[in-house]
């Protein structure tokens, strides 16, 4: 749908504000926020923001509010009923007839391992690696030259809080899917994602809300980095990057997600910012040119996004097309090879209407450091070009009031995106400023954490359910 107006887009808000007050219950933990403890003594618009990623339970349903499956342009093939299941991994064994699949799912419950050789459709379980009680691995990753998986251990795990509980990664040898086991786990000042970079011979940790040792002034744990080219003697830099993210202010980066040319893009609040990570490159904040490395690295582009466009500033992921993936997303000799990123906005307020968005911006305007010199008296924003929410589309339940976007997958100018409790959506994006949706899968009960295309399915990590393989039939 074309971008709303600001008048129009307030009236749809507050009415649907209107219609939706309901109490909160508990229930479902969501993936991301800081507790609502750290709301303790902060701003208006910092609480506002946090109401991302914050542990609250949902807002009740009405007691005569009828739950029933929306089903378009997609076919559920097969699965695998795994509650609490977070996000889901794939890595390849041998190769011609001897070739395995694996996909590997997170969650609460740790790693396990599922072969999809024989068929794609039904996972079978062949391994695991239990964590009972770990939180929560949202953006697990995998080094697959030498067969090992890196998951992020959030300070919420094992009933910890994200003011004193410990946060790091655990290094898992995954050679063998049947027998995976631990080679270490090392502490990390941030632990709620944990994202490869360099080929995986270094991770960048983030995230979540910050421990109390830490600067007062800070609104959240900026990036730690960790040397695993041992990966049997990881070594965490003390330094953090990404810091002033906010304005100026250092605050709370969320993920990591490195395009095809190898910048790193750094989602959180106060927008997203790409960094070259090896190589020699001009520092438009330095005003030199120097050499970037995983600890060091030196600014490319992005900043802010625009707050009069979107519900909060707290981004939560992006994508970049570029190179073997320009023509991934947006036509890009109209939009430019790499000039779009694709954000998602993770935020829970009032109402579905209120909720986190799918953002596309421009890049253009932003190479020269704008996003490192942006502060609260002269703020830098990047160009919205457009936004889509899930409130009102068609396969929406008009019942459900929490409705933010969370991870998504590209492909073939097709954006599949988790809605949580509105499902998972397939978005047409060839056009950038007139998204529009062609499909659908929202079960009656459920909680869309993350989809991946992978072969001729897709596979949705689902909360509530586990996995679901769909198979697109809308083309």
């Amino acid at each position: 749908m074309p971008r709303q107006t600001l008048p129009a887009r307030r009236l749809l808000q507050g009415a649907a504000a209107a219609a939706t007050a309901i109490a909160l219950t508990a229930g479902t933990a969501w993936a991301c926020p800081p507790e609502p403890e750290n709301r303790a003594g902060l701003t208006a618009e910092e609480g506002r923001d946090l109401g991302a990623h914050s542990s609250h339970g949902r807002r009740a349903e009405p007691a005569s509010a009828a739950r029933s499956d929306a089903i378009k342009g997609v076919e559920r093939v097969g699965g695998v009923t795994l509650p609490e299941a977070t996000s889901l991994m794939f890595m390849d064994y041998g190769k011609g007839r001897h070739k395995r699949s694996i996909l590997y799912a997170v969650g609460k419950f740790g790693l396990k391992a599922f072969d999809i050789t024989a068929d794609p459709r039904v996972p079978k379980l062949v391994g695991s690696f239990d964590l009972p009680g770990y939180w929560q691995g949202e953006d697990s990753n995998i080094d697959h030259k030498r067969k090992i998986i890196y998951l992020s251990r959030d300070p919420r795990a094992f009933g910890g809080i994200p003011q004193t509980g410990d946060s790091g990664v655990y290094v898992i040898d995954a050679s063998r899917p049947e027998s995976l086991r631990k080679i270490t786990y090392i502490s990390v000042p941030a632990g709620h994602t944990a994202s490869c970079v360099n080929d995986c011979q270094y991770l960048w940790s983030a995230g979540p809300a910050k421990a109390d040792w830490m600067p007062a002034d800070w609104g959240g744990r900026p990036v730690y980095v960790t040397d695993v080219r041992d990966p049997a003697r990881p070594k965490v830099s003390k330094t953090p990057i990404d810091t002033a993210r906010n304005d100026g202010k250092t605050d709370y980066t969320h993920d990591i997600q490195v395009d095809a040319s190898g910048i790193a893009w750094a989602s959180g609040r106060g927008g997203v910012r790409g960094y070259h990570t090896r190589g020699w490159h001009y520092d438009p904040v330095a005003k030199k040119f120097r050499k970037a490395t995983a600890f060091d690295p030196v600014p490319y582009a992005g900043g802010g996004i625009d707050e009069a466009m979107t519900n909060s500033s707290f981004m939560h992921n992006s994508f970049r097309a570029v190179g073997r993936t320009a023509n991934q997303a947006a036509d890009p000799r109209k939009w430019g090879n790499g000039q779009l990123l694709y954000i998602t906005e993770e935020t829970f307020k009032d109402g579905c209407a209120n909720d986190g968005l799918l953002v596309i911006a421009s890049l253009k305007g932003s190479h020269d450091g704008q996003g490192w010199r942006s502060t609260p008296e002269k703020k830098f924003r990047l160009r919205t070009v457009s936004t889509w929410s899930v409130a009102g589309q068609e396969g929406s339940d008009p019942a459900e009031v929490e409705c933010s976007a969370h991870y998504f997958d590209v492909r073939d100018g097709v954006l599949v995106q988790s809605f949580y409790f509105q499902g998972t959506r397939f978005l047409d994006v060839r056009d950038p400023t007139n998204i529009k949706q062609v499909a659908y899968f929202r079960p009656a009960e459920t909680s869309s954490y993350q989809p991946y295309w992978h072969g001729d399915y897709v596979y949705v990590a689902d909360h509530k359910r586990g996995i679901d393989v769909l198979k697109p039939t809308f083309r």
